[in-house]
């Protein structure tokens, strides 16, 4: 075993470590067993994390599924549409899909990706190097405050014979106060002020003061006027670093952080979309497993009232009903019946998906039942004016123009990183000197100035320095910051390639969905057809049958009864189709939300952050105003979406106009011929 060869080669290295420089051997004493099977098991022994958080009460208190073998029945809720939309946004803080039960659940394996409504914010908070927020991206312009305090001593003999006695010892005391103050400003330059104190005391005999205050007060400006000048460059790739960015990036400004905030909330926007289509989506297949549950239920009574007929005309021993017609009957019978316990089954476990998806408990005494009607009438999609909402309204291509406006921002960035660094380099000191730091004399006794204090000699003003000048590098060949460019380019002729394509796509999803549309209401009308002439023919069958016609027999009415649930559960899958095929024009045209009554905002303010704006509103309005100043940015973003107007010649429809919301709910009389309001029935009083 391999645990075995580590005690072995274990003993002989303590043995070996233990006769290294001895002269006798020691006995080596163990303070237990060497076997190491009590420390694996607890190694590989299964750990529990110490949670203080209280499980929700619908999961704790819900109660047992609820499963077809249940005698009571349930208390039925019936649920409108909108309302299981209301659940749904307010229950779910970790945005739900269907795909996600009993498959990949981000939420359980990976959930620091999975869509939640702390998204926005989580990204709006970012620190950390490329997924920086807005905060954290204008914190590059915050003062800057760094101070030190220093002390010291040295003694050291002195090797010289002028001016100190045999085997003089010079010590030093020293101390240093450093402080300075640094503020970097939108057009790339910084500002920097400095405050700092050197003390010496010495024992030296040839210095004026034993004690002395060295200091300066300066002030210092940098300010780049070639590569990394500028506003704009500072707004998208902020301050100019050494390197100007082209080792580090041109993405970290303010306005790259902004557009990445943008991003975050389309993503936020896009989750939400696909929660409430599942939403609407199994809502109406819930609905339709309750009308599958209906046609069973009354397949299931014809049956059960043919084999009653035919078992009382097979006792009488009547003529054609003999013992296999009524074993046929019978065994028919139990075919439906466990038809109906499928659709039963069916109905609740959907009901408890759907639950799942608007947030609820598994089971709270009330059994969910659709109450809306799906869409009857006729809806008639307008081409044009739903692929200009397509193109301007679709989250994914607001995203694809986010990415592209940032990267040719990025770009405008690079190209002036690219360029060799040309700074402007200024600075102005008052400096100080005196035998204390602090005295309310400057006569020292000494010198006719008076350096008795070093503050007191400073604020003379008398001791000045100052230098201006300009500072130039370039690396030759400015490889890193052409490569960077030359990169950003090439990312930025992907995304408007990958925008371009993704406009093709929307435009083919669209087609798809009012193709769907079409498609849907026709087999419904021609199902609602069929559902008519089965009826027919289970009448037709029953009376030739009753009256003993001959070729009419019970196969052929039970045949018929089948024949006549199947055509009712597929003018219902019709239907339903037909409202879902509706609900996914909405999503590929991206207008799902607004028909909805559904919107994304910000949520209330706290009473700080209130406070805050207000004081940075003061402030900017009691600002002095500068007109060389470029206080304001060019535009970049629009809170309308650009709508195209160049999509649709010779249609006259004005596509600048094409923003209306269509309306997909028209009233229930307004059926056309062929499928009659009263189609599908009203729901059922439940399972």
């Amino acid at each position: 075993m391999r645990w075995d060869k580590s005690i072995r080669w274990l003993n002989a290295i303590l043995i070996s470590s233990s006769l290294v420089g001895c002269h006798t051997a020691r006995t080596i004493h163990y303070f237990g067993d060497s076997d190491l099977e009590y420390y694996r098991d607890k190694v590989l022994e299964v750990q529990y994390p110490n949670v203080t958080q209280a499980t929700p009460e619908n999961v704790a208190y819900s109660g047992a599924p609820r499963t077809i073998i249940d005698e009571k029945p349930p208390e039925i809720w019936n649920l409108s549409l909108q309302e299981a939309l209301h659940l749904s946004l307010v229950n779910n803080k970790m945005i739900r899909t269907r795909s996600q039960f009993l498959g990949n659940n981000s939420i359980l394996t990976s959930p620091t990706t999975a869509p939640s409504v702390y998204d926005p914010a989580i990204s709006e908070t970012g620190f950390l190097f490329g997924r920086r927020g807005v905060e954290a991206a204008l914190s590059d312009f915050d003062a800057q405050f760094a101070t030190q305090m220093l002390w010291g001593r040295n003694e050291n003999a002195t090797n010289s014979q002028f001016g100190f006695a045999p085997g003089f010892v010079n010590t030093q005391e020293t101390g240093q106060f450093n402080s300075s103050l640094t503020k970097s400003i939108v057009t790339g330059g910084q500002f920097q002020v400095q405050h700092n104190w050197n003390y010496l005391g010495t024992n030296n005999p040839t210095t004026l003061f034993p004690s002395s205050y060295t200091g300066v007060l300066g002030f210092n400006y940098t300010q780049p006027l070639w590569a990394g000048a500028g506003s704009e460059y500072t707004r998208i790739a902020g301050p100019a670093r050494p390197g100007l960015g082209g080792l580090i990036g041109v993405n970290q400004g303010v306005v790259i952080a902004r557009i990445n905030q943008d991003i975050s909330v389309a993503d936020f926007e896009q989750s939400v979309l696909q929660m409430v289509y599942d939403v609407e989506a199994m809502y109406w297949d819930l609905y339709l497993a309750y009308r599958q549950y209906d046609a069973e239920v009354a397949n299931q009574k014809s049956s059960l009232q043919t084999w009653t007929e035919t078992h009382a005309k097979h006792e009488a021993q009547l003529i054609g009903f003999g013992a296999a017609v009524d074993a046929q009957a019978t065994e028919n019978y139990f075919e439906t019946r466990t038809r109906v316990e499928q659709a039963l089954a069916n109905v609740y476990d959907l009901e408890n998906q759907f639950r799942r998806l608007i947030g609820l408990g598994v089971n709270d005494g009330r059994l969910i039942r659709p109450s809306d009607r799906p869409v009857q009438a006729e809806f008639l999609p307008n081409w044009e004016v739903g692929l200009v909402e397509a193109l301007n309204r679709r989250v994914e291509l607001r995203r694809l123009k986010w990415q592209v406006k940032s990267l040719e921002l990025q770009l405008v960035a690079a190209r002036n990183a690219a360029n060799p660094q040309l700074n402007f380099v200024s600075g102005y000191q008052i400096n100080g000197f005196g035998d204390r730091l602090i005295a309310s004399d400057n006569a020292d006794g000494i010198t006719s100035e008076g350096f008795n204090s070093a503050y007191g000699s400073m604020t003379r003003g008398d001791q000045t320095a100052w230098a201006l000048g300009f500072q130039f590098s370039v690396p030759l060949g400015l490889r890193t910051a052409k490569a960077q460019e030359r990169n950003i380019e090439l990312q930025l002729m992907k995304q408007r390639a990958a925008l371009a394509a993704g406009e093709q796509d929307v435009s083919h999803e669209l087609a798809a969905s009012i193709q769907a549309i079409h498609a849907a209401y026709t087999i419904a009308k021609t199902n609602f057809d069929r559902r008519v002439a089965s009826e027919e023919r289970v009448q037709a069958t029953e009376q030739e049958v009753e009256a003993g016609l001959a070729g009419a027999t019970v196969d052929l009415l039970l045949r018929a009864q089948a024949s006549r649930a199947a055509a009712e559960v597929a003018l219902f899958t019709a239907v339903v189709n037909y409202n879902k095929a509706i609900a996914d024009m909405h999503l590929r045209q991206g207008t799902l939300l607004d028909i909805n009554g559904i919107s994304i905002s910000e949520g209330e303010w706290v009473g700080a952050a209130k406070d805050e704006a207000l004081r940075r509103a003061w402030a900017r309005s009691y600002a002095i105003p500068n007109d060389h100043l470029e206080a304001r940015p060019a535009e970049f973003s629009s809170p309308f979406p650009y709508m195209k107007t160049d999509l649709a010649p010779g249609t006259g429809v004005p596509v600048e106009d094409g923003a209306a919301i269509l309306n997909v709910e028209p009233a229930l009389d307004d059926a056309p011929a062929g499928l009659p309001p009263q189609v599908p029935p009203a729901p059922p009083a439940g399972p």
